[in-house]
């Protein structure tokens, strides 16, 4: 893909008059499309207003034809956002494969030790089966817990500090429990819907904790809000006016610390921790692999991201580390990126993350040649335009991945034509100052009208 734009004339040097007149019918006609392609794109965004002040980069790439129908700044570097979710996928399905290994185990004659995998789905509320839950409550043996393979830090390098109390940067842990977000739900006594707000409240969590909580009164506000403490698992609720409130609020992990201390409320038991080294041979699949790819992709969960790559990285090295892992899939699978990223981190949450357009148009392109697009368009969102709807009976042209953060819109999927040609494209653009909606409705008219054209 470096050199993809070769002197096209010196392939048609030893051809026929009638041949050479075919070959520059052929080479004009692309021209056109590229010409055409570009003024689309000057039109619909790098000369709009909310665009024309930020950075932006564009690839177009026919996957067919192995060539770029157009390209403006696709070799410049973005910071993608949640875009980064799509190199993320792309290391799930390679070695995570079908079904997630949440445990790994080793069941003495007097105790099962286990080992964590660093799964998320272990009692979290969008998974009602819980295989892992079922086989720790099944055995009647002491159960010890070893996670000598965790070797990261609950944040990732570049994460913003001040955003730890917000739901979206939940913790990273080795033995992930509820997603390590606590819920809090306030509810009132609707019998009198008039008289509500001058009802009592009644609060409480799931799961239900013995850490310290502080409530406070503020009668100026309306909002039931909850604060933890930025060093410890303390909460302070402001109780609010609403019928029916809930927060989910990350708690500090401690590795797996927390994990061990909310477990026994639902397990009935608890576990130990344990540093005795065992093979741990045998496994506990969880959930399917794609169940889990799937909702990362369409709720663009951090959380499960983060735990992919993490998950990734102990099949592949037997322990848990972001930069070891990105570090072994940039010098191997991903080893021919156009342009090498600055990677350092699963869910796009870092400012350091930088990639270009092309690098992902190149990793897209990969992720269908190595696991084909009838899985891919499960896992990626449906992004459906109102021009859409006459073409096939459905209103789902594109199929893509989003990436925002402030002043960060990034769209990069695969975009089917009105011929049903498929093309790959990355749209990334940086320090804008627009509203996001409004600039991802005009990504989304650039690459209706370059469907209507190709």
């Amino acid at each position: 893909m470096r050199n993809r734009f070769i002197p096209i004339f010196s392939k048609f040097q030893s051809f026929s008059p009638g041949k050479c007149c075919l070959a520059l019918l052929f080479l004009l006609g692309s021209c056109s499309t590229m010409q055409k392609a570009g003024k689309i794109a000057s039109t619909s965004l790098l000369n709009d207003p909310e665009i024309a002040t930020a950075h932006c980069g564009i690839s177009l790439y026919d996957p067919e034809k192995k060539k770029f129908i157009y390209d403006y700044q696709g070799d410049k570097y973005f910071v993608p956002a949640s875009n980064t979710k799509i190199v993320t996928l792309y290391a799930g399905l390679k070695y995570i494969r079908d079904s997630i290994i949440g445990l790994r185990y080793d069941e003495g004659k007097d105790t099962v030790f286990v080992q964590p995998t660093g799964d998320p789905c272990f009692l979290h509320p969008d998974f009602r089966e819980q295989p892992v839950f079922d086989f720790l409550k099944k055995t009647s043996k002491p159960i010890a817990v070893n996670a000598d393979n965790w070797k990261e830090e609950p944040w990732g390098k570049g994460w913003m500090w001040d955003d730890y109390n917000d739901d979206y940067m939940a913790e990273r842990s080795p033995f992930p429990i509820y997603g390590n977000l606590i819920k809090w739900i306030e509810v009132r006594d609707s019998s009198s819907i008039s008289a509500l707000a001058n009802k009592e409240a009644f609060v409480y969590s799931e799961p239900d904790i013995n850490w310290k909580v502080n409530f406070v009164n503020d009668d100026s506000s309306h909002v039931f809000s909850v604060k933890r403490a930025l060093v410890e698992n303390q909460f302070t609720i402001c109780q609010g006016k609403e019928a029916d409130a809930r927060i989910s609020v990350p708690f500090l992990t401690h590795g797996m610390q927390s994990a061990l201390e909310l477990l026994p409320d639902t397990l009935g038991k608890g576990l130990v921790p344990s540093t005795s080294k065992h093979n741990y041979q045998s496994i506990i699949h969880s959930q399917l692999a794609d169940s889990l790819f799937r909702i990362m992709m369409y709720r663009s969960d951090n959380f499960f991201a983060e735990q992919i790559l993490l998950m990734v990285a102990n099949e592949k090295m037997k322990l848990m580390n972001d930069a070891r892992i990105i570090g072994d899939l940039l010098h191997n699978d991903l080893k021919e990126f156009p342009n090498p990223p600055n990677w350092v981190d699963g869910s796009g949450l870092s400012r350091y993350n930088l990639f270009s357009p092309r690098d992902f148009v190149w990793v897209l392109d990969k992720m269908q040649s190595e696991f084909g697009m009838e899985r891919l368009r499960n896992l990626f969102p449906r992004v459906r335009t109102e021009a859409a709807s006459d073409r096939t009976g459905d209103s789902c042209l594109i199929y893509a991945k989003s990436g925002s953060m402030s002043g960060v819109l990034c769209l990069s999927g695969f975009l089917y034509t009105r011929k049903l040609h498929q093309l790959v494209f990355s749209i990334m653009i940086n320090n804008h100052q627009g509203s996001p909606r409004s600039i991802r409705k005009k990504m989304e008219q650039f690459l209706t009208q370059i469907s209507d054209l190709y």
